[in-house]
């Protein structure tokens, strides 16, 4: 069978790859506790339901405008008024089956072949893939001082003639850490004026802990849309926990966001009216589900947190926001695959190896779950790797003797 070459060099998204293996192993009835999961527990908000609900009950499911209902665009735009202070026209809005997939529209619509984007690590595991099927060449700068926050230095440092982007995730997944508000500041001015696109991944925007609040890019620079080389990417997956719904959005200047259309009308023609009926119901219901949700997972990460310090030899940095921590487990492996191809196989505990992200001898541990997932999820993996841990383990109704260390 002939495959191309670039479809080749496409890697498998882990994190879906480990999603399916949980589900495997749950279905053969195995206790697996998955901590690799990216999405919370919590049920879809009830305005949302109603209004996909409402939506199917007209029976009237047909094309609708590749770039978004415009009742959903004025949602996002209203959003956006109150969440960024930037008031945008619906001709800056374009609605796509995913803030994956509005990152890719936008990857294709500003790359030519060779060109380069500059990826932060740790880095989200689908952004130098993404990069690659466009042919687009992905720049990785690590931060010298060995942390999860990037520094302007380093990054100047790796601009060349080629570059065209920068994609910034912050809270960031997969370290959990939030960018300052300096380096927010500095970066936007720099993009702006090296005539350089910044990509603002927002997706975690809203889960954010201690009291904190995200920066908003717009607010530093001076620049009005049309001209800015700010593209802003949200959806409503993380906030609202509506992963399955697959509606994201990207906010850039007309030009972009036509160029963009034509594109996702090409591959997509639009995205489902009945999905996008729902974000809108979730855009302009009750925001206390947010909080809620918000809550919880701050709940868990302080969990995370307490469990963790029981591990021997494992650093953990406190993540500001998302569902995510990464630990430093070299105490242990450099080799973050086998290390939780590992657990999985003694242990029954998903995680992700940190290679994914850019930070290899790192295991990425999602809270998004329960309280008694995170807590027992990281006693097992203490029972796996520390050989000051008791022998005996109950793992579900089955009793297990460790005889590896």
């Amino acid at each position: 069978m002939s495959i191309s070459t670039l479809a080749r060099s496409i890697a498998e998204s882990p994190t879906l790859k480990l999603n399916e293996e949980a589900a495997r192993l749950r279905e053969r009835g195995e206790a697996v506790i998955h901590l690799g999961i990216g999405e919370p527990k919590n049920k879809a908000p009830i305005a949302a339901l109603l209004s996909a609900a409402a939506r199917l009950n007209t029976g009237d499911i047909k094309y609708v405008p590749t770039d978004g209902l415009p009742s959903l665009k004025k949602a996002i735009i209203r959003y956006t008024e109150e969440n960024y202070d930037k008031l945008v026209a619906p001709e800056n809005v374009i609605v796509s089956a995913g803030a994956k997939q509005a990152i890719f529209n936008v990857l294709y619509t500003i790359l030519n072949p060779q060109e380069e984007v500059i990826l932060l690590a740790p880095y989200w595991v689908s952004y130098p893939e993404m990069v690659k099927m466009v042919y687009g060449v992905p720049v990785i700068v690590r931060p010298e001082d060995g942390s999860f926050h990037p520094r302007m230095a380093d990054i100047e440092r790796a601009v060349s003639p080629s570059t065209k982007a920068i994609i910034v995730n912050s809270p960031n997944n997969p370290s959990g850490v939030m960018f300052s508000e300096e380096f927010i500041a500095t970066i936007v001015d720099f993009c702006e004026r090296r005539g350089i696109y910044l990509i603002m991944d927002d997706i975690y925007h809203k889960l954010v802990f201690d009291g904190r609040k995200a920066p908003s890019a717009y607010t530093y620079t001076h620049k009005d849309i049309e001209s800015s080389r700010l593209i802003i990417i949200n959806g409503v997956s993380k906030t609202y926990g509506m992963t399955g719904f697959r509606i994201g959005w990207a906010i850039a200047r007309r030009k972009l966001v036509e160029i963009m259309t034509n594109v996702q009308g090409q591959i997509t023609s639009c995205t489902s009216p009945f999905l996008q009926a729902a974000a809108e119901g979730a855009l302009n219901g009750l925001q206390s589900v947010v909080e809620n949700l918000r809550l919880t997972i701050e709940n868990n990460r302080n969990v995370m947190l307490q469990e963790m310090r029981s591990l021997t030899g494992v650093k953990v940095t406190k993540p500001d926001g998302t569902f995510y921590c990464l630990p430093d487990f070299r105490a242990y492996s450099n080799d973050s695959v086998g290390l939780a191809n590992f657990l999985l196989e003694k242990a029954l505990v998903v995680t992700v190896p940190g290679k994914e992200f850019g930070m290899e001898g790192h295991l990425r541990l999602s809270y998004a779950g329960t309280v008694k997932d995170v807590t027992e999820g990281i006693a097992r993996i203490k029972w796996a790797l520390d050989p000051n841990a008791p022998k005996e383990i109950y793992i579900g109704d089955k009793r297990v003797v460790r005889d590896w260390l």
